[in-house]
């Protein structure tokens, strides 16, 4: 069983990362193989809706995504996803809105292979835009008929510096309410 954790933030080890690592702790106690890959500061293309993928139905971005198609093939390798982003103007970075989207059509146009599988989002924010934010990511599970586990609360924890969101023992606790959810989901789904 694995967790892929997505990070598109593109601040390194800040507190999206602090967050994602919360759960992904949670998730390995429970035997549950987890892996990290960080989107954020990095050069991907944005979906142009070619529809080249929807043609050839090989679950890949014909765009020149190299990044992009690797984590694809990672996602439908995983039992669950991870996908965090901090907050940018009420909403989430760049570099996960295109892995979003891209995934969304590529995957979506190869038969759906996220289908039944674990997903949730976790959202670092200083102030406000958190809720919109956690929403945008839960929106790809659900088109997904993913399954989303819940938590004591959203999955958000707060902080603007890096480090801040270790300040934050609600979100901390959120953080691994969520792994342990997620872990017996994954194990009941799996099993």
């Amino acid at each position: 069983m694995k967790v892929l954790a997505i990070n598109g933030s593109p601040r390194k080890k800040g507190n999206t990362e602090l967050l994602l690592r919360e759960a992904m702790k949670v998730l390995e106690e429970h035997g549950i193989d987890t892996e990290l890959i960080k989107i954020g500061g990095k050069k991907i293309k944005p979906c142009t809706a070619c529809m080249k993928c929807k043609k050839e139905k090989d679950g890949q971005c014909h765009i020149s995504n190299k990044l992009l198609n690797e984590i694809l093939v990672k996602m439908t390798k995983a039992d669950g996803l991870l996908i965090g982003s901090p907050v940018y103007f009420s909403d989430i970075t760049p570099e996960t809105k295109a892995l979003l989207d891209v995934a969304g059509y590529a995957l979506r146009a190869a038969g759906n292979p996220l289908k039944r599988k674990a997903g949730a989002a976790v959202i670092a924010v200083r102030r406000a835009g958190a809720i919109h934010s956690f929403d945008s990511i839960n929106h790809f599970f659900l088109i997904n008929e993913m399954i989303i586990p819940g938590s004591s609360y959203w999955n958000i924890g707060i902080g603007r510096e890096k480090g801040d969101v270790l300040n934050d023992e609600e979100g901390l606790k959120t953080m691994r309410t969520l792994g342990e959810n997620m872990a017996w989901l994954i194990k009941k789904t799996k099993g």
